[in-house]
């Protein structure tokens, strides 16, 4: 799937402008005219810039009809079932991780998540489990365990070793 430049520039102007309406909430440091908004204010204005650029270029290809005349044009695997299957379930599955991580736990989320997607994607029936189990295991021990990253139990909370 292909953006026409402008579009893309547009989306970019949302974010910078979004950035900038966020910093704004930073706390100042007294007696300094610099603070912590600084810096992400000034990329957030160079973002603009650039997106501007991009919204010109997009504009000018418009006008001239060139490859990228049209605002969206869409891939041949946009056509595929089973393609946009697994796009969809990609989606899917991180909304549902966002939406339950913290009532069911990283461990049983995890598990379903790889569960699915290993499904989507055509891994063997027999190694779906194990698989998702144990990789979800050894993430959650590598983060959990070894990096100090507090990940949620959810309904596990009780047996949390």
């Amino acid at each position: 799937m292909k953006l026409n430049d402008a579009v893309w520039g547009a989306l970019l102007i949302f974010f910078s402008v979004a950035i900038l309406v966020h910093v704004q909430s930073f706390p100042t440091i007294p007696g300094q005219k610099v603070g912590p908004a600084l810096f992400p204010g000034v990329l957030a204005v160079c973002l603009a810039v650039c997106a501007v650029l991009l919204m010109v270029k997009g504009m000018a290809s418009r006008a001239r009809g060139g490859e990228r005349a049209r605002w969206l044009e869409l891939d041949g695997w946009t056509r595929s079932r089973r393609h946009v299957r697994a796009f969809a379930a990609v989606v899917g599955v991180n909304v549902f991780y966002i939406l339950l991580v913290g009532k069911l736990g990283f461990i049983l989320t995890g598990t379903a998540y790889l569960a699915l997607l290993f499904i989507v994607f055509g891994v063997k029936k027999r190694l779906v489990v194990p698989l998702a189990l144990g990789l979800t295991l050894g993430i959650h021990y590598a983060f959990y365990t070894l990096l100090r990253v507090p990940l949620p139990w959810g309904v596990l909370e009780g047996i949390a070793w």
